[in-house]
């Protein structure tokens, strides 16, 4: 019976239905133990008898190295930046594909893209009762660029195309997804960019996607443009979005993400009238779905199998 530590105190109460029922349906008989019970919690828990962890970033287990016999770490978490350079963990890393957070993303990303094609702004906020008749252009005249194609970011870019939105993706390396354009690479990078009307930044935060969007790329795009971040605050080199803001380069920004969050009181997103900040909601982990992935990696495990979403430590996602 493998024993599996739930190491996230606060989300214990949320995970540990579902996840014992999960476990059930994919019929592992294990026993899942929270943090607190661990030995040097004060529990009576060996680390090294612990077969998985389920972890994340701000979990307070910081020394993974007592848990030798542990077969995977789990992250709950899609980024995995903050805990891909602790050196104490050597066991194989899992990032979170949740099919729920995939969702709630898409349907971020997708509410946000049509709040800018379709203008819907002038129509909310018009204390002045103008009445303007105009009409946007069709989705398909609009070219969207979805930087990152992960699992997040090509479920996005395909809620998009099925909109008819002119979506083209982009990864730092080459992809082959069938009927999808997608370009790599820097000059790949200038392509996607060149005349877009909306940009979405899906991408993982690591020092070569660090300001990807900086003040020569946002300078290759459409004028009134709409950029959306949702994936990773500095994706994004703020002084450099402002001034696209300000000089009238850029139509609004959408911001899920920030380089420290809580975003402080008084940052100049908040008060920037072509700002909208959201405060990381744009996708969640759910503990009734994410709970499903949890028992089927360890299903995984237990019949020597290769476990999903495994985190690549060079990559750093």
């Amino acid at each position: 019976m493998p024993v599996i530590l739930f190491a996230v105190p606060a989300l214990w109460d949320e995970y540990h239905a579902p996840l014992t029922e999960a476990l059930s349906q994919a019929g592992i008989a294990a026993h899942l133990v929270a943090y607190h019970e661990i030995k040097d919690q004060g529990g009576n828990i060996d680390p090294s008898q612990v077969d998985y962890i389920l972890t994340a970033p701000t979990a307070p287990l910081v020394d993974y190295a007592p848990f030798t016999r542990a077969k995977l770490v789990q992250n709950l978490w899609a980024g995995v930046e903050r805990i891909t350079g602790n050196a104490t963990l050597t066991q194989p890393l899992s990032r979170m594909a949740d099919p729920g957070l995939t969702e709630g993303m898409v349907e971020w990303v997708v509410g946000h893209s049509l709040r800018h094609h379709l203008g819907l702004d002038r129509y909310t906020v018009n204390p002045d009762r103008i009445w303007d008749p105009t009409c946007p252009p069709l989705a398909r005249e609009r070219k969207v660029a979805m930087l990152g194609l992960g699992v997040l970011g090509l479920a996005s870019a395909r809620a998009l195309k099925a909109l008819n939105f002119n979506v083209t993706g982009w990864s730092r390396t080459p992809k082959d997804i069938k009927d999808f354009p997608c370009e790599h690479g820097e000059d790949g990078l200038r392509r996607a960019l060149k005349g877009a009307d909306i940009v979405v930044t899906l991408l993982p935060k690591t020092p070569e996607t660090e300001n990807v969007l900086n003040a020569e790329t946002l300078a290759l795009l459409a004028p009134g443009a709409a950029v959306l971040n949702p994936g990773r605050g500095p994706l994004i080199d703020d002084e450099a979005l402002l001034y696209a803001l300000d000089h009238g380069t850029l139509g609004h920004a959408a911001l899920d993400v920030f380089r420290v969050e809580p975003l402080p009181k008084d940052h100049p997103f908040w008060a920037h009238p072509k700002v909208t900040v959201t405060p990381h909601v744009a996708a969640d982990t759910r503990a009734a779905t994410a709970s499903v992935l949890i028992a089927e990696n360890i299903r995984r495990g237990e019949a020597g199998e290769s476990f999903l979403h495994l985190v690549d430590r060079v990559r750093g996602y």
